[in-house]
C-alpha cells in the first residue's frame, strides 16, 4: 500500500499540514526570517518581471556577440532612457490630474454621499431583495467616503516605504541579469542519474512558464490600458491617464483584471456625467471581449490552458488569504505548480511504461 500514489499524496499532504501547524504555533521563532523574506519579496519580485521583460534582448545582444558587462549595461540605460521618456511625457499630465483629483476630492466626497442620499430616499419604490442590496451598498459608499482622508495618509505612507523598496529593486535586476544561467545548475547539481535530469527538465518548463507569463501579460495590459486610454479620451473622461495607468497594473490580474479598473472609472463618469457611465461600461466590455478572444489567445497561446472560472477561485481564494500581492502572484504560482505536476506525471507514466516493457 505504501507504493500507491494515492497514499504517498495522503501522507505528503498530511506531513505539509502538520509542518504549517507547528510553524503558526511557534511562529514567534521565525519571526525573524519572515521579515527578511517580506523586505526581499516586493524587490525580488519586481527584480524578476523586469529580468523577464528584458531577457530576450540580452540572449539577442549575445548572440551577436556582445559580452555580458554589455549587455547589461546596455538593456539598464534603456531602460533608465524609457523610464525618464515617459515621465518627461507624462509627468507634467499626471501630476496635473493627481492636483485637481486632489483638490476635488472633497466634492467627489460629497456627490458620492449625495448619490447616496438619493438612492436611499427612493429605496422604498424598490422590490425587498434589491432595496437591501441598496443598502449594503449605500452603507459602504459612505464608508469609504468618510474615511477617505484615511487612506490618503496610508497611501502617503505606504509611497515612502515603497521608495525604499524600490532601492533593491536594481540590485536584484542586475544580479538576475548577470548569474541567471547559474541558477538551475546548482539545484540539479545536487542530484545524479535519471532524477537530475528531470529536475533540469523541470526547472527549464518553470522558467518557460514564467517567462513566457511575464513577457505575455505585460504585452496585454499595455495594449488594454493603451485602449482604455483611447477610449476615454475619445468620450472626454476627466482624469482618463491615471485611470488608464490604473487599469494597465490591474490588467496584470488574467481575466478579473480590467473589471476591477471599471470601478474607479464608474465613480469618475458618474461624479461628471452619468450618461458617461453607459460609456465607460462599452469601453470596458470591448476591451475585454479583445483581449479574451483576440489578444490573449494570440499572446499567451496555451502558456496557462487554465479555464476562467478556475483564474477566479484561485484569485478571489488569494485575494481572501494574502491581499493584492497574493493576487498578482496567484496565477503564475498555480502554472508553475501545475508544470510541477504535469512533470510528476509523466515521470511516472515513464517509469511504469519502461517497468512493463522490461516484464
Amino acid at each position: 500500500m505504501t507504493k500507491k500514489v494515492w497514499f504517498q499524496v495522503a501522507i505528503g499532504i498530511l506531513l505539509t499540514l502538520l509542518i504549517v501547524k507547528y510553524v503558526i504555533e511557534i511562529h514567534d521563532i521565525f519571526n525573524p526570517i519572515i521579515i527578511i523574506i517580506k523586505t526581499i519579496f516586493i524587490p525580488l519580485l519586481l527584480g524578476g518581471v523586469l529580468y523577464y521583460i528584458s531577457e530576450p534582448l540580452q540572449r539577442f545582444m549575445e548572440k551577436k556577440g556582445a559580452p555580458r558587462w554589455a549587455s547589461i549595461l546596455t538593456i539598464v540605460l534603456l531602460l533608465a532612457g524609457i523610464v525618464t521618456g515617459i515621465l518627461l511625457m507624462i509627468g507634467n499630465p499626471i501630476s496635473h490630474q493627481v492636483n485637481n483629483l486632489v483638490k476635488n476630492a472633497p466634492n467627489i466626497s460629497d456627490k458620492i454621499m449625495d448619490t447616496a442620499d438619493i438612492i436611499l430616499e427612493n429605496k422604498d419604490k424598490l422590490p425587498p431583495q434589491v432595496e437591501t442590496f441598496v443598502d449594503t451598498v449605500s452603507n459602504s459608499i459612505q464608508d469609504i467616503a468618510m474615511t477617505g482622508s484615511k487612506y490618503i495618509v496610508s497611501i502617503v505612507s505606504g509611497t515612502v516605504s515603497a521608495t525604499f523598496t524600490l532601492i533593491l529593486v536594481p540590485f536584484f535586476f542586475i544580479y538576475m541579469l548577470k548569474d541567471h544561467e547559474k541558477f538551475a545548475p546548482n539545484i540539479y547539481k545536487l542530484f545524479s542519474g535519471e532524477r537530475r535530469t528531470w529536475v533540469k527538465e523541470t526547472l527549464s518548463d518553470i522558467d518557460d512558464v514564467l517567462r513566457n507569463y511575464v513577457q505575455g501579460q505585460v504585452l496585454i495590459s499595455l495594449i488594454l490600458a493603451a485602449m482604455m486610454f483611447i477610449g476615454y479620451l475619445i468620450i472626454d473622461l476627466e482624469y482618463a491617464l491615471l485611470l488608464s495607468i490604473f487599469a494597465f497594473f490591474m490588467n496584470m490580474i488574467p481575466f478579473i483584471g480590467p473589471w476591477i479598473s471599471l470601478a474607479p472609472a464608474v465613480v469618475i463618469a458618474l461624479i461628471q456625467d452619468p450618461i458617461l457611465v453607459v460609456w465607460v461600461g462599452v469601453i470596458t466590455l470591448v476591451a475585454q471581449q479583445l483581449e479574451s478572444n483576440l489578444i490573449t489567445p494570440n499572446i499567451m497561446g496555451k502558456t496557462l490552458d487554465v479555464h476562467p472560472l478556475t483564474v477566479i477561485t484561485i484569485v478571489l481564494a488569494a485575494g481572501n488569504i494574502g491581499g493584492f500581492i497574493a493576487i498578482i502572484i496567484a496565477i503564475p504560482t498555480y502554472a508553475v505548480i501545475k508544470a510541477i505536476v504535469k512533470n510528476i506525471y509523466e515521470e511516472r507514466k515513464k517509469i511504469k511504461e519502461a517497468a512493463t516493457k522490461s516484464v
